[in-house]
């Protein structure tokens, strides 16, 4: 069964998600990847404010490519979290709920995650072309100089994600591992 959210997650949402579960987002999401999160973390150094208020707001991690004639957005896969593991803690301190991605977190992004009360979703990797069809409509808001890596605001419609790492710290790839060796 597939848990329906709408955007923003409020506290319940993320009371009652766990590990494993399958969900379908609807709502506004953000896109920032490796360029935009290094630029935004150092520029507030600078004293300059992110460019987006990430209070209660989910990113996801991709760089999508340009749309086809009369489509909203190209490709839209998920990028390697980890290369955001620098700047998440950051973004979890200043109210971010919710990252989208492949693959896994270090310890202190997941200790983050549970401190800040967000949530890891995991989109597959290798059906951007099907996970496009869930993206509504498109903006640019930041970093357009950064071409993919540009921020920007989607409207999603039924986007299929899993939870990775809930608040409460379940993480599936460490459950996925355990049941592996209990089973075998």
């Amino acid at each position: 069964m597939q848990k329906k959210i709408i955007l923003p997650l409020t506290d319940a949402d993320l009371d009652s998600l766990k590990a494993g579960d399958r969900v379908l987002l609807s709502g506004t999401v953000y896109t920032a990847r490796d360029a935009a999160h290094k630029r935004m973390v150092d520029q507030e150094k600078e004293g300059i404010p992110f460019p987006i208020d990430v209070a209660d707001q989910v990113i996801y991690y991709t760089g999508p490519t340009p749309a086809k004639p009369g489509e909203v957005i190209g490709s839209a896969g998920p990028t390697t979290s980890g290369r955001m593991d620098l700047y998440t803690p950051r973004l979890l301190e200043k109210g971010l709920k919710g990252m989208i991605g492949k693959g896994y977190r270090n310890e202190e992004v997941k200790a983050a995650i549970k401190k800040h009360r967000a949530v890891y979703f995991g989109a597959v990797g290798g059906a951007a072309a099907l996970i496009a069809r869930s993206i509504k409509a498109v903006e640019v808001i930041a970093y357009e100089d950064l071409g993919t890596e540009a921020i920007r605001k989607l409207t999603i419609e039924n986007f299929p994600v899993f939870v990775i790492n809930d608040v409460h710290g379940g993480d599936i790839y460490e459950q996925g591992v355990a049941q592996f060796r209990q089973d075998h």
